[in-house]
């Protein structure tokens, strides 16, 4: 399965917070979409960063509460990994493991197209096993 089959499906939106965006404001962007980690970008179509609960939970063990009231450029990943909406899903799935991060944005001609999750890519694994399982009951009731 292709990472681009993962966005047909669960759709190319994708939330970005600017750089100079308060950490607080960070979080209710979160909290109210429900997701994990945000892009980074100042136009919504190239990426400066991204940000995640972690990122935020980590400074403020460092940093103190101070760190609500700090621009998220302040605690965001500068070095963003990408993939391409024709990548292989499983490969994805080794480098998010390995690499040990959860969310990957998806570049496609330098501009932002979408974003996968660990639990998007868990997902589709679960969905290709499910049809395997039916084509080979399938198979045997012939």
């Amino acid at each position: 399965m292709l990472i681009g089959t993962i966005l047909r499906n669960k759709g190319s939106d994708v939330t970005t917070v600017t750089p100079g965006a308060s950490v607080r404001e960070l979080l209710a962007k979160l909290a109210e979409r429900n997701i994990g980690a945000v892009v980074v970008s100042t136009d919504g179509v190239t990426i400066e960063g991204i940000v995640s609960e972690r990122d935020v939970v980590r400074r403020l063990d460092d940093r103190g509460a101070a760190i609500l009231d700090q621009p998220v450029s302040s605690i965001m990943t500068t070095e963003v990994r990408t993939a391409g909406p024709g990548e292989n899903v499983d490969d994805l799935r080794r480098i998010m493991t390995v690499q040990r991060f959860r969310h990957m944005p998806v570049v496609e001609n330098g501009r932002l197209i979408g974003i996968v999750s660990i639990g998007d890519v868990v997902k589709s694994a679960i969905e290709e096993l499910e049809t395997e399982k039916a084509s080979l009951v399938d198979y045997l009731h012939r």
